[in-house]
């Protein structure tokens, strides 16, 4: 009988502390394919952190990460074949054009340059982006870094995309650019776990919502079950604040 493939993403008792402070305590999650999953919470909740641990930047106190069945640490080159990642505030080095950095990225990946040119081309000529590409992405707004990041990050069709603040310096056809592109390679089967603040994004982009609060999962589920516990006809809003305003906290 034919062994069945792991789950994309399962995180079991997940904690991360800084000297004395706990960033993130015990979190449990799982994500399949094509799904999308919205991490939320005030400032300092645990969200950077936790997609930090995935991407096997930081090591866990306790628990572990694993894309499909391999540890996001222990196993980081064979997880990053799965992976594609956007921070919330993408870097780039200075002197090399946007291409250039396309044609990297893809090589590490084993990809062909037909295969690049064809990938990364189709998802620039997506945000009017082609002609950005041939100058240095140091002279980039925070937006067209983004774009970028978002191509490279979708160059070699992951099977799970980690964005942080996904839509932060995007306008809004931009935005709706990134939604419609999502729902595709969603059906393609890729997985999305994204953190952000912006609750109506999340509404937006994911099928189930995890709430943090300094560090600890609060609720989770997706935004119907959650709706309905929480805020009967109400918004993602009113089950925010229903579960952060016992914790004593405050958004921003």
């Amino acid at each position: 009988m034919e062994e069945s493939r792991p789950g994309l993403l399962r995180i079991p008792d997940l904690s991360k502390s800084f000297r004395e402070l706990c960033a993130l305590d015990s979190l449990t999650l799982s994500l399949e394919e094509g799904e999308s999953l919205a991490l939320l919470g005030p400032n300092g909740a645990g969200k950077t952190t936790a997609l930090r641990l995935l991407m096997g930047e930081l090591v866990p106190d306790r628990g572990e990460a694993r894309v499909f069945g391999h540890d996001c640490f222990r196993e980081h080159a064979e997880v990053m074949r799965y992976v594609g990642y956007v921070p919330d505030d993408p870097l780039f080095l200075d002197r090399i054009l946007g291409w250039e950095l396309i044609h990297f990225a893809g090589s590490m990946r084993g990809m062909e340059e037909g295969e690049i040119q064809k990938r990364a081309g189709a998802l620039a000529e997506r945000w009017d982006f082609l002609d950005a590409l041939d100058q240095d992405p140091a002279g980039y707004s925070r937006g067209m870094r983004r774009k970028l990041a978002l191509i490279l990050a979708l160059l070699h069709e992951p099977a799970l995309l980690l964005l942080d603040e996904p839509t932060i310096g995007l306008d809004p056809i931009a935005t709706k650019v990134l939604q419609e592109v999502l729902e595709e390679e969603r059906r393609r089967g890729m997985g999305v776990f994204l953190s952000t603040q912006l609750l109506e994004r999340a509404e937006r982009m994911a099928d189930r919502v995890a709430i943090l609060v300094e560090g600890k999962l609060v609720a989770s589920g997706t935004l119907e079950e959650l709706k309905s516990q929480l805020a009967p006809g109400g918004s993602l809003e009113e089950v925010f604040f229903k579960v952060v305003a016992p914790q004593g906290v405050q958004e921003g």
